[in-house]
């Protein structure tokens, strides 16, 4: 796959040894101690002295991997090697018992230590956790409280215009509070007043926009096109800083889904939220189909931020419900890139119909909803679309927001309904070269679709590098980009997908030639509990609860 490359976060396994915080580098609050202390405080005892050398050895000398190592547990690495650093590899070899990934990450450091050894060890280095009177797990408490104390919470500028400065911060806060305070804290960092002053400016932005979006970059400008990212902020984070963040050169397209499955929805939703108002002829951001009330109250989102605002939680979800109706449906990228999250749209043609002699005769719209009669849509026919619903209605007269959202590529020629999905089409390469012919495009990039979907999908790539091509024709390339990696965050089964994430960088003069940058998983991820039932749930990308949604919106 020509113009592919590969980044790296701080994930779990395959992180370089010397970039254990490449993937949150100058995000994390505590500060480590000096190493010669830990030192002097595990001289005494033959196993004291292998757990100090297992310790320098992991540690690089320079104890960075043993930081990184320290966030595999979910400890303070500060407060932990302060007491001992045997305490600090208990927590280590602990993470390596349970987790097969940290014991790959563990042998990547290269270290002559036994690893069966450690993990010998691993019964007796457990009992510092059972120890209700253990100093270290009341330093870390006390140190915890005190980092909760100096961090203020965010406020809305006095001149109300964000600044680079602001979105640094609020990217700060938002790690830490990830890393530091439970979800019912959250509002403490960013009170209910700076979240409604920030989602009222964006929605004042987006609603103005079109459903269909002309990005026109000049020639000394790239273009960067997201896909998924469901709550994985850590890992947008890392996209942000390996592709470069948004400025008058640098464009981005999300192509939505911005929440639901992962814990932390609503900071990456207000992130992006935040560049949008700082750079509204930047960044641009498009709905996905999880941008709904049924998805966000069936797959965690509404969950996410009722315990994150507790009592204002209601009004907080209401207002990011009202936001998701204003995010346009697509692009057009310097007139040749067009980007939806799932894909085509069907035509409803206007159609006369029969009135009393005298009078003039009225149009109406046809649902077109037999497969026969499907035929592909028009700029003119998306651009009056009414995309300010809730759920994008399955039947009446309203279709093309829900094929825009929902639709999926096929290998079989031709259009069709998505019955896999219950809402959308399905379209195949005939469609794909006909789509481009028509409006001279040469690439559709879209998303939409996992790595738990794409393993179900005959005919077509995995996601394991973020994104696959997925129809060539004669007159450009089908692309799906998928930039949430090691997905779904939650999982029933031991084993992972492991997928990469990816983004596109689309490149002057022409901007068709897309260029593939993949990059895995910024690891460990702060320890949070799923706001959904990830074990009974059914795959939200395979159907829709129809008897659940809301009644059918119909065009006035």
């Amino acid at each position: 796959m020509d113009g592919s490359t590969t980044g790296r976060g701080d994930s779990g396994g395959n992180a370089t040894a010397d970039t254990p915080s490449q993937g949150n580098q100058g995000l994390t609050t505590p500060c480590p101690p000096n190493v010669s202390t830990a030192t002097e405080a595990t001289t005494k005892g033959r196993k004291r002295s292998w757990v100090w050398e297992h310790f320098t050895m992991v540690g690089g000398g320079d104890s960075k991997k043993a930081r990184a190592a320290c966030k595999y547990c979910g400890t303070d690495y500060a407060a932990t090697s302060a007491n001992g650093t045997k305490n600090l590899i208990a927590h280590i070899i602990k993470q390596c018992k349970k987790y097969p990934n940290s014991i790959d990450w563990l042998r990547s450091s290269s270290t002559p230590i036994s690893l069966q050894k450690a993990l010998e060890d691993v019964e007796e280095f457990e009992k510092l956790d059972s120890d209700e009177e253990n100093p270290s797990t009341s330093l870390v408490k006390q140190q915890k409280q005190q980092q909760r104390q100096e961090v203020p919470a965010l406020t809305w500028p006095e001149n109300s215009e964000l600044d680079l400065n602001w979105i640094e911060n609020l990217i700060l806060t938002f790690d830490w509070s990830s890393k530091n305070l439970p979800p019912s804290e959250f509002q403490s960092v960013l009170p209910v007043q700076v979240f409604d002053t920030l989602i009222l400016t964006a929605s004042m932005i987006l609603h103005e926009e079109p459903n269909c979006l002309k990005i026109d970059p000049d020639k000394s400008s790239t273009v960067v096109v997201v896909g998924d990212i469901h709550g994985q902020m850590h890992d947008l984070i890392f996209l942000l800083k390996q592709a470069g963040l948004p400025s008058q050169n640098r464009f981005f397209v999300f192509n939505g889904n911005y929440v639901n499955h992962g814990a932390w929805g609503l900071e990456t939703f207000l992130l992006l939220l935040a560049w949008k108002v700082f750079m509204p002829d930047r960044v641009f951001l498009l709905r996905g189909n999880h941008e709904s009330k049924y998805c966000t109250s069936v797959y965690g989102f509404e969950k996410e931020v009722l315990t994150k605002y507790g009592d204002k939680g209601e009004h907080v979800y209401q207002k990011c419900l009202g936001c998701f109706e204003g995010l346009p449906l697509a692009s057009i990228v310097a007139g040749c890139v067009f980007t939806a999250h799932g894909g085509l749209f069907r035509s409803i043609p206007l159609t006369q119909s029969k009135t009393s002699k005298g009078k003039k005769k009225s149009r109406k719209l046809s649902s077109n909803s037999e497969p026969e009669s499907l035929s592909l849509g028009s700029w003119e026919e998306l651009s009056r679309a009414r995309r300010f619903v809730l759920d994008p209605p399955v039947e009446g007269l309203n279709l093309i927001p829900g094929d825009v959202l929902w639709s999926d590529p096929s290998m079989t020629l031709g259009l069709s309904l998505n019955k896999e999905r219950n809402i959308g089409l399905l379209w195949g390469p005939d469609c794909t070269e006909d789509f481009l012919k028509k409006f001279n495009l040469k690439l559709i990039i879209r998303s939409h679709e996992g790595p738990d979907v794409r393993e179900k999908r005959t005919g077509f790539g995995g996601m394991d590098e973020g994104y696959t091509i997925d129809h060539v024709v004669e007159s450009g390339k089908l692309i799906t980009v998928f930039s949430a990696p090691d997905y779904p965050q939650f999982q029933a089964t031991e084993e992972r997908y492991k997928n990469k994430g990816a983004y596109i960088v689309l490149e002057p003069p022409n901007f068709d030639n897309p260029k593939f940058y993949s990059f895995e998983a910024v690891a460990p991820r702060p320890q949070v509990n799923p706001y959904y039932d990830h074990v009974n749930v059914i795959d939200s990308n395979k159907e829709l609860d129809l008897a659940s949604m809301d009644p059918i919106e119909e065009l006035p």
